[in-house]
């Protein structure tokens, strides 16, 4: 198998990665996800497409994040490894879309508008 790379994105976060057959490991920025993902929700989220289809053991999964918090990274890794997993093996793309995995989450913060303190949020109204 030759190398696959794959996009996954989620609010500011980038997530570029890069799949081949190895032993599972799996590289964020040059640090071991354990290292990177100290929380065991957030690695658990990375890795649920890897256990939806059985194959945790199976590719070696480098990756380059960017932007973002920990929780929009965490998203935009998994987005990148299901669509990779796909390219891999197109059979098990229904697995993944009916677990919600191959599904861009689009939604991005509201700007802060002028004359208010935040985007919605309105100064207090005074009638007197």
């Amino acid at each position: 198998m030759e190398m696959v790379n794959a996009l996954g994105r989620r609010k500011s976060a980038v997530a570029r990665i890069f799949v081949t057959e190895g032993t599972g490991k799996i590289t964020i920025n040059k640090k071991d996800l354990l290292e990177y993902f100290p929380s065991s929700i957030l690695q658990y989220v990375v890795k649920q497409p890897l256990m939806k289809l059985d194959v945790v053991e199976k590719y070696d999964i480098k990756v380059n994040l960017d932007g973002g918090g920990y929780t929009g990274q965490s998203q935009a890794l998994r987005l990148a490894i299901a669509r990779a997993l796909v390219k891999i093996n197109p059979e098990d793309k229904k697995a993944l879309r009916s677990e919600g995995f191959l599904t861009r989450d689009a939604r991005e913060v509201e700007r802060k508008k002028p004359g208010q303190p935040k985007a919605r949020r309105r100064f207090q109204f005074s009638k007197r």
